[in-house]
């Protein structure tokens, strides 16, 4: 039997929660958002802490290989703080909480600045634990490296004795696969896109902009299949990443099979207007829309997008006139579905989107009706691409 792999996403309203299982049980987590009200069986967001440590007691494990959190919004580490366990202080540890392996942060969450009143926020206290890994050297990646973190750093080397050199091995730059993982060992490999270095040397850090983005390439029986991991970046981060990465001549890092589009279905992630029934992309970001590949999927992280009048007036996303858009060109490359977190498989109760990534292509597990079993969506067998 060959290989298998997962990548499931959950339904936590407009928030961001994936994780990536691969057949050898390693597990990747991309983003934690966990909001108390959804412990309230009536509430449609599911019980995210529930959820996880459920799934991970039926693998007899306690933790997690990699957790990347993209960007230190609310809605992508809420609850994180109550839910893992932190190596920077003993208050943090214990009690059941879950562990983190390797933690993968944004340089921007070492650097971003904190007020006295908000010292007990969580981005402070991811912050706090970011830069203790760093520190002692261990359990943590960076991406990119940034002359203003280095200010940080270095003298806090030099007064451990410590070469200024000593951590360099735990940075990752744009343009460079993430070490730990390879298509040989594990079947899959991490490709960063984003965050460049001038997103914070520039100037005041744009979580956004500064966020994680990703290739995640898998191959399974000489065959490859590409997930975009993108965090909230907006139309203008889109563009520099396309017109970075074909300047390099990594165009295939660009293709995909499986889209996590930004910032919960946002029209700002395709372009500055909005448009009166569906955005027009800029001409970069219709590149990069036009890199699906055929029986492909998209995925909103987001809170239903209907089509009613009302929701072509509303401000925040997920917006309406950006869903026609992705839609119009997930027709275009011949893709399968658009998928929405909290309408599958109804709005009332969503449950999370499961794709199996297997010999002959990736698929979505879903279910018909709620407590149903699962079924897999029917789709014929693709020849190899290599």
């Amino acid at each position: 039997m060959g290989s298998k792999h997962q990548v499931v996403f959950y339904p936590v309203g407009n928030g961001d929660t994936t994780q990536i299982v691969l057949a050898r049980g390693r597990r990747v987590l991309f983003d934690f958002c966990h909001r108390s009200k959804a412990e309230d069986e009536a509430t449609p967001e599911i019980d995210l802490k529930k959820h996880l440590k459920d799934e991970l007691a039926a693998v007899d494990r306690d933790y997690f290989d990699v957790v990347a959190f993209t960007h230190a919004d609310a809605d992508h580490i809420s609850g994180s703080t109550e839910f893992f366990e932190l190596q920077h202080a003993a208050r943090y540890q214990g009690d059941g909480r879950i562990k983190i392996r390797e933690l993968w942060v944004p340089a921007a969450m070492l650097l971003e600045e904190a007020t006295r009143d908000q010292q007990s926020e969580e981005f402070v206290l991811l912050r706090q634990e970011a830069r203790h890994r760093l520190l002692e050297g261990r359990d943590i990646l960076v991406f990119s490296k940034p002359q203003t973190l280095m200010d940080w750093l270095e003298p806090l080397l030099k007064a451990r004795g410590e070469l200024p050199s000593a951590r360099d091995h735990l940075f990752v730059d744009a343009g460079r696969l993430v070490p730990g993982f390879s298509l040989e060992v594990d079947e899959i490999e991490f490709f960063c896109h984003s965050p460049f270095i001038k997103h914070c040397d520039d100037g005041d850090i744009i979580r956004n902009s500064a966020a994680l983005v990703f290739n995640v390439r898998f191959e399974v029986d000489g065959e490859n299949y590409d997930y975009l991991e993108v965090g909230d970046a907006e139309y203008s981060d889109l563009e520099e990443i396309v017109e970075i990465t074909r300047y390099h001549g990594n165009e295939d890092r660009l293709e995909w099979d499986l889209f996590n589009i930004p910032h919960h279905c946002s029209y700002r992630a395709l372009a500055d207007e909005k448009g009166d029934q569906e955005t027009t992309p800029t001409p970069l970001v219709r590149e990069l829309l036009l890199k699906g590949r055929p029986e492909s999927y998209i995925v909103s992280c987001s809170k239903p997008v209907p089509d009613i009048t009302e929701s072509y007036q509303q401000t925040q996303p997920p917006h309406i006139q950006a869903r026609k858009t992705y839609e119009r060109y997930r027709r275009e490359v011949g893709g399968r579905s658009f998928l929405v977190t909290m309408e599958e498989p109804n709005a009332n109760k969503p449950q999370p989107i499961v794709f199996d990534i297997e010999r002959g292509g990736i698929t979505w597990r879903r279910s018909t009706t709620l407590g149903a079993a699962s079924i897999i969506a029917s789709r014929p067998p693709r020849a190899g691409r290599g």
